[in-house]
């Protein structure tokens, strides 16, 4: 990741509970005709002291020979962004770029045996539905034949994570004045990540008057 300025970075710790907490991103590794990539959730834990991303495949997925316990793979965690036009600052002269959070845990990745495809989906779906405001389903409630079949046609890989980079980009160089507008704009805004953005700025500064509380 290509760190624009320190004050952006995010702690390694608060970049893993930002990664965990989203659960989803883009798993991408090279072959010999160049870059490979899959949309995957994931669930992270802890290993022998190293941080495992577990993920699984579909078998035919090219990427599954890749994990050969030697090769690199990269996965992206994405959070919120936004577009911030020049003439929202309260100053003149800025310039408008993006606001963002962003996550890349890399590492080499392993291919588990098939015996592991159910502690894994048991893993993924215990954190998975424990996001939602419901009482949590699980494979035992699955009809057995239908769930062995499922899980035959995955593939699971560790990610064993040894780099953590992050990135929340939310106006942290700029005036306070400058933060207020741009805070104020996309807490207005109809889109519900604008406005997640303009809660956190609001938390980096929070003695300043914003418009929308």
């Amino acid at each position: 990741m290509h760190v624009l300025r320190p004050q952006f970075r995010i702690e390694e710790q608060r970049a893993l509970e930002f990664a965990a907490s989203r659960g989803f991103g883009v798993i991408v590794a090279a072959d010999e005709r160049g870059p490979r990539a899959s949309h995957v959730p994931f669930v992270l834990t802890e290993r022998g002291g190293c941080t495992i991303a577990q993920i699984h495949f579909t078998a035919k997925n090219p990427l599954v020979p890749l994990a050969d316990g030697s090769r690199r793979f990269l996965l992206i965690v994405a959070g919120d962004d936004a577009y911030v036009s020049n003439d929202w600052y309260a100053s003149r002269d800025n310039v408008s770029t993006w606001l963002y959070e962003a996550v890349h845990l890399s590492g080499v990745a392993h291919l588990r045996g098939l015996d592991e495809n159910r502690g894994h989906g048991d893993a993924l779906l215990a954190v998975s539905e424990a996001r939602l405001p419901k009482q949590p389903w699980d494979l035992a409630q699955m009809e057995p034949g239908k769930r062995e079949s499922m899980l035959a046609a995955i593939r699971v890989v560790d990610l064993v994570v040894d780099q953590v980079e992050g990135q929340a980009k939310l106006n942290q160089h700029k005036s306070d004045a400058d933060h207020v507008a741009v805070a104020d704009r996309l807490a207005q805004s109809e889109e519900t990540g604008h406005r997640r953005l303009a809660r956190k700025m609001q938390a980096l500064r929070p003695g300043l008057e914003y418009k929308t509380p």
